[in-house]
């Protein structure tokens, strides 16, 4: 099954589950989809505590949308070092960090125009 073959909200669904499987913390979805010249319509950010569970929520992810629609990411990053893990579904791109990474890095600033959904928050 290609990307056009399934919606964003189904994707959507099964990353967030997929993130949840394994504990992912502070999901936030970013719908950029208002802003012109962005590359992609969402992105999916989260963390983990450790490059254990960084990695363990980039498999979990795979598995769950894999499973349903058949899907894999069109490219992965970061997974060697698990610091950031970039996983891009061409119309929702994952960022998996560690807490820290992903204070430095600040993308919900960063992209501060799109629409800001926190979903959970484990602080």
């Amino acid at each position: 099954m290609n990307k056009a073959t399934h919606n964003n909200e189904e994707l959507l669904a099964l990353i967030i589950e997929g993130i949840e499987n394994v504990k992912g913390e502070n999901i936030t979805l970013l719908d950029l989809r208002e802003i012109s010249n962005t590359p992609c319509d969402y992105f999916v950010i989260c963390d983990g505590n450790s490059n254990t569970q960084v990695n363990a929520i980039s498999g979990s992810i795979q598995r769950t949308v894999s499973k349903a629609l058949k899907d894999k990411p069109w490219h992965i990053e970061g997974t060697e070092q698990a610091l950031w893990v970039l996983m891009d579904y061409v119309s929702i791109v994952v960022h998996i960090f560690q807490k820290d990474q992903r204070a430095y890095y600040n993308i919900e600033d960063l992209w501060g125009d799109a629409k800001i959904t926190v979903l959970t928050t484990n602080d």
